[in-house]
């Protein structure tokens, strides 16, 4: 089937705000025209912007294949909303089984996992194509990843690398990227925006203040062994761990008087910033319900439950961002990359402790939201050393930013993050383990330094963004309207259009083969020849008109034939 013509009517360029980060990044990325090009920026700092920028400015209107790579499923549908803003349709429901890609969209969205999985697909759709690899230090996390995205995107013409944060790489280097010791050590970014050059711009992302509890813990050790001590006691590092988790058990005191403290901050800031909500980092499912539970019959409100086992979840996360609800729990579907701009505190509840989770996990406070001036947000946190070390990193960052903003001082911003305290490797030995009892050792805890003259008020300047003119997104077949979309409406009506579709065209299918006796397959043969279709899955909402035409004549016939035997 010939497509129709997209020929007729203009496009012009398309102008959009950049931050001046943002428009910087993309200078350098349009000026070198490189196949690589790693961008570390720190979280909220809208690094999705500046790569849908970028594939703009590459394709430069060239209808080149586009395929987005992110941690997990939630994200493909974020970032296919996220293209639609710039005139890019992205499929975020694309499987290899289903073939290659549809006539009406511009490229893919799959997850880390599905590029591995299906490598060979991938390279034969995105040759010479455009990738983004999001949060790339993901693709270290599984050997089989890191090989699988060198053999799904060897062949692309473009691979542009997003992460929020610096990440090293010791054990398994990720493909594409450039290390200080060849195959290892600290990866080395074309273009670098961190948190405290975040924080000096203004309107970019918010100050986090880290309020942290001591707290007296006992529990037996994995050798049966009772044992106990606050977070400042001396023990083995062995028993960090067990001590940490025996501070969130449920069972203690010391995370439901730590919720209060939360809780009671929150209805705070949404004295002003109504909409405001919390996130609850828990450690596993069963811990999350716990917490919910918790927050539901101490405070009387029903959190959102974000998680991985349910095939809602996105859903919810989605609802939740749009809602107005208090909190949200969560074990890690809302990690990196989850935009919900009104998250504004969260409670580390949570034993992974790594620093790169630990700035991850800042990042989902940090994202600045347009129309409230003063904005700080603030991350309840156990005294664990490792916590406590990872806090103060980012608090000096902070405390430097404002200081340099107030001033307006020229000097360069801090260095980049490291983390002294090497990580115990290996898994918790947990079989003797049994939390016994915690407790806050003080009610009130100590405020990070808390002050209140300490804040970023966003000047009307730092709001300003940089007009930037950029080529218009690649014609396809089948649309009517070559403009940019300015909403979601189009991509949900089309996703929806085609399932709506492709439900009727099932139904057909289904009376045909009860009227003449052939299988489904046959009848499914029959109907792609007269309608032109390859096959189904590649389809564009036309063609699946047509098709669906076809098969009402097929019936129709079938019933006039029908009539005149009775006749007869």
């Amino acid at each position: 089937m010939t497509p129709p013509s997209t020929s007729a009517a203009p496009r012009s360029s398309k102008s959009v705000s950049l931050r001046g980060w943002q428009r910087e990044a993309l200078d350098q990325f349009q000026s070198t025209e490189p196949d690589t090009f790693l961008t570390v920026a720190c979280p909220g700092a809208g690094k999705t912007t500046f790569a849908l920028a970028a594939v703009r400015q590459r394709l430069r209107g060239e209808h080149l294949p586009i395929v987005v790579v992110v941690p997990t499923s939630h994200l493909k549908r974020q970032w296919s909303e996220a293209a639609l803003r710039f005139g890019l349709h992205l499929d975020p429901e694309w499987k290899e089984g289903e073939g290659g890609l549809a006539g009406d969209m511009h490229g893919i969205v799959v997850t880390y996992s599905q590029a591995s999985s299906s490598a060979p697909a991938i390279a034969k759709l995105v040759r010479g194509g455009f990738v983004i690899l999001d949060e790339v230090h993901h693709a270290a996390t599984d050997r089989s990843w890191g090989d699988g995205v060198e053999r799904a995107f060897q062949s692309a013409d473009c691979r542009l690398l997003l992460s929020g944060t610096p990440f090293r790489t010791d054990d398994n280097p990720i493909p594409f990227v450039e290390y200080s010791f060849g195959d290892y050590g600290d990866a080395l970014p074309d273009y670098e925006y961190g948190f405290g050059e975040a924080l000096s711009d203004g309107g970019v992302v918010r100050p986090v203040f880290f309020p942290r509890f001591d707290g007296h813990m006992e529990w037996i050790n994995a050798q049966g062994d009772e044992v106990g001590g606050t977070f400042d006691d001396e023990l083995l590092r062995t028993e960090w761990g067990a001590r940490l988790r025996t501070a969130l058990s449920l069972d203690g005191q010391w995370l439901p008087t730590v919720l209060d403290h939360a809780n009671q901050r929150l209805t705070e800031i949404r004295a002003t910033h109504p909409n405001a909500g919390g996130l609850i980092i828990a450690m596993d499912q069963e811990h999350a319900r716990g917490i919910a539970r918790m927050l539901a019959n101490r405070y009387g409100v029903a959190p959102a439950i974000a998680l991985s086992d349910d095939p809602r979840a996105s859903d919810i996360i989605s609802g939740f961002a749009a809602g107005d609800t208090e909190w949200v729990v969560a074990v890690r579907m809302i990690s990196e990359g989850v935009d919900i701009p009104r998250l504004r505190l969260a409670v580390f509840a949570t034993t992974t402790t790594t620093p790169m989770f630990f700035r991850q996990a800042v990042g989902r406070i940090a994202r600045w939201t347009a129309g409230v001036r003063s904005q700080r947000a603030f991350m309840y946190i156990p005294d664990d050393p490792r916590l406590r070390h990872h806090a103060s990193t980012i608090a000096q960052q902070r405390r430097h930013s404002i200081e340099k903003r107030k001033s307006r001082d020229s000097d360069d911003l801090a260095e980049r993050l490291d983390d002294p305290n090497a990580m115990v490797t290996g898994e918790e030995q947990m079989s003797l383990f049994s939390a016994l009892s915690s407790t806050v050792l003080t009610e009130a805890p100590p405020e990070d330094g808390i002050d209140p003259s300490e804040d970023i008020l966003a000047d009307p300047g730092d709001l300003e963004g940089y007009p930037t003119d950029l080529p218009p997104p690649p014609p396809l077949p089948g649309r009517a309207e070559p403009g940019v979309p300015t909403g979601l409406g189009d991509l949900r009506t089309r996703r929806a259009r085609k399932k709506e579709l492709r439900d009727f065209n099932s139904d057909r299918v289904r009376t045909i083969a009860r009227l003449t006796g052939l299988s489904h397959a046959q009848v499914n043969g029959d109907l792609n020849t007269r309608a032109g279709i390859a096959r189904v899955s590649e389809t564009t909402i036309p063609e699946l008109e047509k098709r669906l035409r076809c098969a009402d004549a097929w019936i129709d016939e079938l019933d006039r034939r029908a009539k005149a035997a009775r006749k007869s």
